[in-house]
């Protein structure tokens, strides 16, 4: 059974029951309509005096989890979390959380998580632990990574809310893993002599959706058929995904005088064992010409091989896309020959690109 006068101590957080002290932070919240309190929790001034008696305990109660406040330096409730559907004889459970508006962004939630889920492996003995996030919810996404859970899969359709069912990624932590993070290649700008290379935002969407539908772009890449804005979209978060994962990353190039968009490049297909990768890109078409791609490429491939410690950077190109061959060629690439059938049946044209050939 949880301890009911359980605490938890983190770097900056407290992580205790909920109590009659805790009215008036309770009263604030509530009147605020501010939405991160546990299941249950009241909604009107009337129902908090029985909910802090009462109501928060009734999981504890009743062995199959407990719910906590988390609170600052000051003592101020900033958050709530807590572990539920637990099973003691098979030393499961489930941890979930919600952090106050006013104080997102500043890494509780990660730092709750990694201390509750410590304490529930190392001193209430149990082996596994769940963590649930919507596939859209990247910032919950980004918090199970940081807390060290292993994404496991997705399950298709598995949440119906009010704007209609989504997709949602299973997270879990065992005893024995090593409860860290996982290895990502960081945010980070770039700048060559003409670029600003920059993590993708959602503004870069209307110029993604625009390069990718040109003729060109669809003649040459596996982008999808008939790309528009929700692809760009969509591309955008699954980019994030992947290099919070440490599967990849995404930059947008930009004209630092204009700010005008003119192309993307991704790192795709990262093995942190091998130290691998592969670049690919997109130049919009009022761009292209001008040996930004190269340039940007470039860039992009001595800060993985150098700052990064990579080994291999691949490129790959169709056999009819000169264009994208000089690119590859410019920035220092080795042509290897020719994978048959490797996109849709196309053959590409294969480019490597290792640190010696940086010198």
């Amino acid at each position: 059974m949880f301890d009911p006068d359980v605490s938890i101590a983190t770097e900056r957080l407290t992580l205790r029951p909920f109590g009659p002290k805790d009215t008036l932070r309770i009263r604030s919240i509530v009147q605020s309509g501010a939405r991160f309190l546990p299941p249950g929790a009241p909604d009107r001034i009337p129902g908090i005096a029985p909910w802090l008696m009462h109501g928060v305990h009734e999981l504890r109660r009743s062995g199959q989890g407990v719910h906590l406040a988390m609170t600052d330096a000051d003592g101020v409730i900033v958050g709530a979390i807590s572990l539920f559907k637990t099973s003691w004889s098979a030393g499961t459970t489930e941890v979930g959380y919600g952090v106050h508006p006013l104080y997102r962004g500043r890494g509780f939630a990660t730092e709750a998580v990694r201390g509750l889920t410590a304490w529930a492996l190392d001193t209430m003995g149990l082996r596994r632990i769940d963590l649930t996030a919507r596939l859209d919810n990247l910032a919950s996404l980004r918090v199970a990574c940081k807390a060290g859970f292993t994404w496991e899969g997705v399950l298709r359709d598995a949440v119906l809310d009010e704007d209609g069912a989504h997709d949602l990624v299973m997270f879990g932590l065992l005893r024995h893993d090593r409860r860290l993070p996982a290895v990502t290649l960081p945010k980070t700008e770039l700048r060559t002599q003409r670029l600003l290379l920059r993590p993708q935002t959602p503004a870069d969407v209307p110029d993604l959706a625009v390069t990718g539908a040109d003729p060109l772009t669809q003649a040459y890449t596996g982008v999808p058929r008939g790309y528009d804005e929700e692809h760009a979209r969509g591309y955008v978060a699954h980019a994030e995904r992947m290099r919070m994962r440490g599967l990849g990353a995404a930059w947008t190039g930009e004209e630092p005088a204009t700010g005008r968009f003119v192309l993307n490049v991704d790192l795709r297909d990262i093995d942190w064992h091998s130290r691998t990768a592969e670049v690919g890109y997109m130049t919009a078409p009022w761009a292209r010409g001008n040996g930004y791609a190269g340039e940007a490429v470039r860039e992009i491939a001595r800060w993985l091989l150098e700052q990064h410690a990579f080994e291999r950077l691949q490129l790959r190109a169709a056999p009819g896309n000169t264009a994208s061959q000089r690119v590859a060629e410019k920035a220092g690439f080795v042509r290897e020959g020719v994978a048959r059938s490797s996109l849709g049946g196309q053959d590409l044209v294969v480019y490597s690109l290792i640190p010696s050939d940086l010198a």
